[in-house]
């Protein structure tokens, strides 16, 4: 019996959940569980920060595109390609083309890496909501999404001071 292989099949932009679903269907009512393995949507954990609160929010990878871990045969094939919402496999011409286990482990890690989404930049006005410096308005100088840290500077005693400050110790001066 032939491996089961992941394929990448293309929709309609916002219409993933529905193939996945309308397929899950197909494969239930057909009773095709043991070809038609696996219906996945790639998604990527972010993490927000809107006024001082962290929030995580799950976020498409690839939008108009979902996994399918199947057989590849003239059934399975025809299931998906007659899926409302689908346009096709992702492959030269008709022939799909199986993601390669590199392929795999790669997008594997990536969706196990939540991205940090930053709503600061250099210039924007803040201002500080806990702390030390609670109540001061300030000019971002400069961000590091990766520490999620923004630096400021601050006047004391008649000098430029720079004080770095957490994302969620701060917020936008509308």
């Amino acid at each position: 019996m032939e491996e089961a292989k992941w394929y990448v099949v293309h929709t309609f932009s916002g219409y993933e959940n529905k193939v996945k679903v309308d397929i899950e269907k197909t494969v239930e009512n057909r009773n095709l569980q043991d070809q038609i393995l696996e219906v996945a949507i790639p998604l990527q954990e972010v993490m927000e920060n809107k006024d001082g609160q962290k929030k995580s929010s799950m976020r498409k990878i690839f939008p108009a595109y979902v996994l399918v871990h199947m057989i590849m045969n003239d059934d399975t094939w025809y299931v998906i390609r007659n899926t409302r919402g689908v346009t096709g496999f992702v492959g030269p011409g008709s022939k799909p083309v199986p993601l390669t286990e590199e392929e795999m482990i790669a997008l594997a890690t990536f969706m196990g890496t939540p991205q940090e989404k930053v709503n600061f930049a250099e210039g924007d006005l803040i201002s500080v909501i806990t702390g030390a410096w609670q109540g001061t308005e300030a000019v971002i100088r400069s961000v590091d999404a990766e520490k999620q840290t923004a630096t400021i500077f601050i006047d004391m005693f008649g000098h430029e001071t720079p004080v770095e400050l957490n994302f969620t110790d701060i917020k936008k001066v509308q």
